[in-house]
C-alpha cells in the first residue's frame, strides 16, 4: 500500500470507529436489492462481481446469497473486519479484499486485474471518493470488466455541499461513464429509496 493509500485507509478506519458513516443502512440498499433480485435487465450468475469500497459488506452478501462470486473490497481494515464478523469470512463465492481502488499494482496483487470481472456493484464508494477522481474511477471499472460485463450502481445525486458523502449530477454521472466506454442500458430515478436517501439514481452499463 502507497503512503497515501496508508494514510487514507487511516482515515477512513478513525472514520467508522468514531461512528461516522451516516450512508450505512445495516442492509443491502432497497433499490439495489430489488432490481437485483426482480428486474428483467438485471445480471444473472454466475460470474465474478466486485463491490468496490464495500464497507460492513451488505451488498457482498446479496451478490453472494444471489448465486455470483462475490468480491468485497474496501480500503479500511476495520470495515472490512466488520464485514467478516457480519457476513463471514473468506470461502467460495465470497471473499474479502483489502486495497485502493484506485491504485492499479494494488489491484494487480489481490487478483483484480484487467478484465478479471464479470460486474460490478456500486453503492456509496462513488459519493466516497473525492469528486476528482471520478474520472479514474469510472476508467478503473472498464479495466477491470471483461467484455460484455456490466455495471449496476446506485448513485446519491444530493445537491449538498462537501462530502463525504459528495454530490453529483445524473447528466455529468452519464457523461462520465459514456467516457470511459460503457454502454448505458438503463438510467433513472431509483424506487423504494429509504426516506435519508432521496435523490438516489439508479444505473446499468455494459462493457
Amino acid at each position: 500500500m502507497t503512503p497515501s493509500s496508508s494514510a487514507e485507509a487511516q482515515r477512513w478506519d478513525r472514520r467508522y470507529r468514531e461512528g461516522r458513516d451516516g450512508w450505512e443502512l445495516g442492509q443491502p440498499a432497497p433499490p439495489l436489492e430489488r432490481f437485483l433480485l426482480h428486474h428483467q435487465l438485471a445480471p444473472r450468475p454466475p460470474g465474478r462481481v466486485l463491490v468496490p469500497g464495500c464497507g460492513r459488506g451488505h451488498e457482498v452478501a446479496l451478490l453472494a446469497g444471489a448465486g455470483f462470486n462475490a468480491v468485497g473490497l474496501d480500503l479500511s481494515a476495520l470495515a472490512l473486519e466488520e464485514a467478516r464478523r457480519r457476513h463471514g469470512p473468506d470461502r467460495p463465492g465470497l471473499q474479502w479484499l483489502q486495497a485502493d481502488l484506485l491504485d492499479p499494482p494494488a489491484l494487480e496483487q489481490t487478483g483484480l486485474a484487467a478484465a478479471s470481472l464479470d460486474g460490478v456493484l456500486e453503492h456509496t464508494c462513488f459519493c466516497a471518493i473525492d469528486p476528482a477522481q471520478r474520472p479514474s474511477y469510472a476508467h478503473t471499472i472498464a479495466r477491470l470488466l471483461r467484455p460484455g460485463g456490466w455495471l449496476l450502481g446506485l448513485f446519491w445525486c444530493h445537491g449538498r455541499p462537501g462530502g463525504p458523502p459528495w454530490g453529483s449530477d445524473p447528466e455529468a454521472i452519464a457523461a462520465l461513464f459514456a467516457g470511459a466506454g460503457l454502454v448505458q442500458q438503463l438510467w433513472q430515478p431509483a424506487e423504494g429509496s429509504v426516506p435519508q436517501r432521496q435523490q438516489e439514481w439508479l444505473g446499468l452499463w455494459s462493457h
